[in-house]
């Protein structure tokens, strides 16, 4: 055999093994550039968030995202696009309802969280929206602060309380014509028991949940680079600014009005790298 011939034949002998042991090439990350007239911000988005990331490139590549503004923007918090109604806006108008008529399943991954530069989705509030899904088209970019060691302790009670006063408030509307009628027949005492023991059952589920303390990796984040951690495990976040937070930084400090939309249009443009 001529060492051409055997050269041939490794490399199909290889594709056999491979192909035999199920073994495919591994898929490349997808990377978006956002065009603005402050430079380019580029982000890769998350496989870990299929959903997201295809609905993102399908939009892109429909022209969706073309001379789109970045509608809300806070200085220390974050800048947010995607409302189809902001092409073409009229200054002033308040922008930030537009939709695609549809919503985007949540995928929120408690592997990522709330650090400075990365890519979410929006979304309404628990409130009409209690399974937290995103909005098909609006995304935020993280610029957050950075907070201190002590800050984020007393973040942790506040959101370790917030958790219970939930809990115990959905568990108290859950047996809400009980508790009524109780009151109505003037069992006060047997109305009292009856809420003391739904406030143990409470937390006694609080004792069994994860705990709310944050890990060394964003305490790490949070304290160095900076982030925004009340927003950690509502929203989605799909993708992380691989290039361009200085870009980001310029945006956040152009001033705005009222409804927090930058006094001067800033539009951007989405492509595939």
């Amino acid at each position: 055999m001529t060492m051409k011939k055997l050269a041939l034949f490794m490399i199909f002998a290889g594709l056999f093994i491979n192909l035999s042991c199920g073994v495919s090439p591994k898929s490349k990350e997808t990377m978006v550039q956002i065009k603005t007239e402050f430079g380019n911000i580029k982000i890769k988005l998350y496989d870990e968030t299929p959903l997201h990331r295809d609905n993102f490139i399908k939009l892109i590549k429909e022209g969706v995202y073309t001379d789109l503004l970045f509608h809300r923007v806070i200085q220390g918090f974050m800048i947010q696009g995607g409302d189809p109604d902001s092409k073409n806006a009229e200054p002033g108008k308040m922008l930030g309802t537009g939709d695609l008529g549809y919503t985007i399943p949540a995928e929120i991954n408690s592997k990522f969280f709330h650090r400075r530069g990365v890519l979410a989705a929006a979304r309404q509030g628990d409130d009409t929206n209690p399974e937290r899904r995103s909005s098909a088209s609006q995304f935020y970019i993280l610029q957050g602060k950075v907070f201190r060691p002590a800050e984020l302790d007393t973040m942790e009670v506040k959101l370790e309380e917030s958790r219970k006063m939930n809990m115990l408030q959905s568990k108290i509307k859950s047996v809400e014509p009980e508790l009524n009628k109780l009151g109505q027949e003037g069992k006060q005492d047997e109305l009292l028991a009856r809420y003391n023991t739904i406030k143990e059952e409470v937390l006694a589920e609080v004792a069994q949940l994860p705990s709310l303390k944050f890990t060394e990796e964003q305490r790490k984040a949070y304290t160095t680079i900076g982030g925004y951690p009340p927003l950690d495990n509502l929203y989605t976040i799909f993708g992380e600014v691989i290039e361009g937070m200085g870009v980001v930084d310029a945006i956040a400090k152009e001033p705005t009005d009222r409804y927090d939309r930058p006094q001067k249009d800033i539009k951007f443009t989405i492509t595939i790298l």
